[in-house]
């Protein structure tokens, strides 16, 4: 049985389900493990973490903690219920089509993607780094996202695990763009956020390869030295005349958390101003849903449930909701599973009606094979009281790849 618990309660000889962080948030190469050794516990307090789940039929129990059943369904009501007010500000109306949009914004998604690896490349290699470049990607992104957010969105679901430095780091400034102008912010500060998530990740680059992409567990050292990546990028940002500021701010401080256990300044609550709040739910977001060679990737609708689960102590709750509004709750490219025994990917998502987004089901579980895709809008499924969504799926474990689905045309 798995249960939820407090750092309180946690002592050797319990079996660690899930140590509930961000896998970059802590130095352990599983999130899985028996905590046998008061080194091992002494370092997962030292991440601030309040708590964890372990796995009682494994090691030790605390027969009073929730389990993860009540604690899921708890999320989930508490969420839909956040979720069931009006959104604000009202979303403005689309200008294209999802199949008018996608292969430009494929284009400007490489485009992005080469902007990006120019940057990295200028920054290892100690060359002054080009600002006019990125901004003009930045104005591209954001023209594909009034025109039809999905078709951008959708693209950052086609991930490399080998290039994850760069695509990251793409799919940051695009999700804050999409972030700021769903939060009705003003076009200079939508500008300045997509700035700073292409940038964030500069201080990577000042990172040690072996650091950077090593396999197994980091030593306290290595973990120190992963760490230091903010402070890295903040200065050699800050050295560049034309830096907008904004990028600096999120550069060095989209690590913090509202509890204070965040690095590199620990700072806290207001310390941290709003762009910086909504950068550290994105960075969070994009890296959990994105596979790495050492770290499986999880479905984006259960991510954001994450998310959710984790605010108030690391995340602006607030903003968390306001985020899930902006990709959905079934963002664009989830496989969901639909009670009529189909498969069928998020397509198109909406502010207004977070649960029921556009789908084009194209898998029957019951023949277990391809079907005809059929175009699929939950809105008036549930007006007629039709199909619904009862799940969420991998495409790994059916061998579907989505992209083939939201790049066609």
């Amino acid at each position: 049985m798995i249960r939820k618990i407090s750092i309180d309660q946690l002592t050797t000889g319990m079996y660690i389900h899930d140590l509930n962080l961000a896998w970059f948030d802590h130095p352990f190469v599983r999130n899985q493990f028996m905590l046998e050794t008061l080194e091992d516990l002494a370092q997962i307090r030292a991440t601030g973490l309040k708590e964890l789940y372990i796995d009682a039929s494994r090691g030790r129990d605390v027969a009073e903690a929730p389990t993860l059943e009540e604690v899921q369904a708890s999320t989930e009501a508490t969420l839909l219920e956040a979720l069931s007010k009006p959104a604000e500000p009202e979303p403005e109306p689309r200008v294209a089509t999802l199949r008018d949009e996608a292969l430009r914004a494929a284009s400007i998604h490489k485009q992005a993607d080469k902007a990006v690896r120019k940057v990295m490349q200028d920054v290892r290699l100690g060359r002054m780094v080009e600002i006019a470049e990125v901004e003009d990607v930045v104005d591209a992104i954001a023209g594909t996202i009034e025109r039809n957010a999905s078709a951008m969105l959708g693209i950052l679901c086609i991930k490399n695990k080998n290039e994850y430095t760069f695509l990251h780091s793409v799919a940051v400034g695009t999700l804050m763009i999409a972030f700021a102008k769903s939060m009705g912010l003003d076009a200079e500060t939508v500008r300045s956020a997509g700035v700073a998530g292409l940038l964030h990740d500069t201080g990577k680059m000042c990172v040690p390869d072996e650091i950077l992409n090593k396999p197994g567990r980091l030593t306290e050292d290595e973990f120190n030295v992963m760490k230091s990546h903010p402070l890295e990028g903040w200065e050699v940002l800050r050295q560049l005349d034309d830096v907008d500021p904004i990028a600096l701010e999120v550069t060095l401080h989209h690590h913090e958390r509202l509890d204070g256990t965040g690095y590199p300044h620990k700072l806290k609550g207001d310390q941290i101003s709003q762009i910086t709040r909504m950068a550290s739910i994105v960075d969070v977001y994009d890296a959990i849903t994105s596979d790495r060679v050492y770290h499986k990737g999880q479905p984006a609708a259960q991510v954001l449930r994450k998310l959710w689960e984790w605010s108030p102590n690391h995340f602006d709750p607030q903003l968390v909701q306001h985020f899930i509004r902006t990709v959905g709750i079934y963002p664009v490219g989830s496989l969901v599973r639909l009670h009529s025994g189909r498969l069928a990917v998020v397509m198109e998502a909406s502010m207004d009606t977070p649960l029921l987004p556009r789908l084009k089901a194209m898998f029957s579980l019951r023949t277990n094979s391809y079907i005809h895709p059929v175009d699929i809008d939950m809105s008036w499924e549930a007006q007629r009281g039709g199909d619904r969504i009862v799940g969420v799926e991998s495409p790994d474990r059916y061998g579907i790849d989505i992209s083939r689905f939201l790049l066609a045309r």
